[in-house]
């Protein structure tokens, strides 16, 4: 994995994405000097059904107040301060790609969101963190970029403490079939390591998790990217800059990445798959 991390770091980069994400605000008629948390909703929830399938997955944890979380493969920071804000949860995110966690690093503090959120560089598959660090954890659209399955849940348990919750929500293999590059999370095949439901049931189970809920959102999400393109097409027929969306975070070529990805999503090859899984 060591080998295959910069690459994947670099995948993500885009140069002066927190500049672009408020200029895109800004010409909305967001008040980017005063910016609340929610104001970023739109651009920093980088997942299939953005804040919405976030609450979705951080409602099934039953979180306390101050409970210490962490967020694997935090990108800049949208889903931790969501919970922060909304769990009262003290979030820490981990991200391969530096950039990203100094993006997160100062939403954060713009959103006045930086005594609740703290943001570190750093591999899922081998995270600083000392055991039973965390109550619970959470990864969205992050599994896809890790070949090593088995690793992620045992470093995640490792880090977890006993009775601690682990929210999975990824995009998963539910039949054979070719896929189509570029994607989200790829740019080639050489990065994607979409696995299968079983794949993370059985390298969940082998480090003592167990299953107390899953859920399949091929529907939802198919869905998500049809409004996501209705929007898209509105804006262009009124002559309106589109809104913010995910694809700014994607890049230059987020159509295409995004026209792969439905493809995949209609065919009934992927799914976004979300498991509560919980420890001991």
């Amino acid at each position: 994995m060591a080998t295959l991390e910069p690459g994947i770091a670099r995948h993500y980069d885009i140069s002066g994405l927190e500049e672009r994400i408020l200029a895109a605000l800004a010409d909305t008629g967001v008040d980017v000097a005063h910016l609340r948390a929610g104001d970023l909703e739109a651009a920093d929830e980088f997942h299939i059904g953005g804040v919405a399938a976030t609450k979705e997955l951080a409602d099934q944890m039953d979180l306390k107040p101050a409970a210490k979380l962490l967020d694997i493969g935090s990108g800049i920071g949208g889903p931790a301060r969501f919970v922060a804000n909304n769990a009262g949860a003290e979030v820490t995110g981990i991200d391969l790609t530096q950039s990203y966690v100094d993006i997160a690093t100062s939403l954060s503090k713009r959103t006045g969101m930086a005594g609740k959120t703290r943001f570190v560089q750093g591999s899922a598959l081998d995270m600083p963190f000392a055991n039973d660090s965390f109550d619970a954890a959470i990864i969205l659209h992050v599994g896809m970029n890790l070949p090593d399955k088995p690793r992620l849940m045992s470093e995640t348990a490792r880090v977890l403490k006993p009775g601690g919750i682990f929210a999975v929500y990824d995009v998963m293999r539910l039949k054979d079939g070719a896929l189509s590059y570029p994607l989200p999370w790829a740019s080639d095949e050489t990065m994607s390591f979409v696995a299968t439901p079983d794949d993370y049931r059985a390298a969940a189970a082998a480090v003592g998790f167990s299953v107390i809920a899953e859920r399949q959102r091929g529907g939802f999400a198919i869905e998500f990217f049809a409004t996501m393109r209705a929007r898209m097409a509105a804006a262009q027929a009124e002559g309106r800059k589109p809104p913010p969306g995910v694809g700014l975070v994607m890049g230059e070529n987020a159509r295409t990445k995004i026209a792969n990805l439905t493809a995949a999503l209609e065919g009934g090859i992927l799914a976004p798959v979300e498991l509560i899984l919980r420890l001991g």
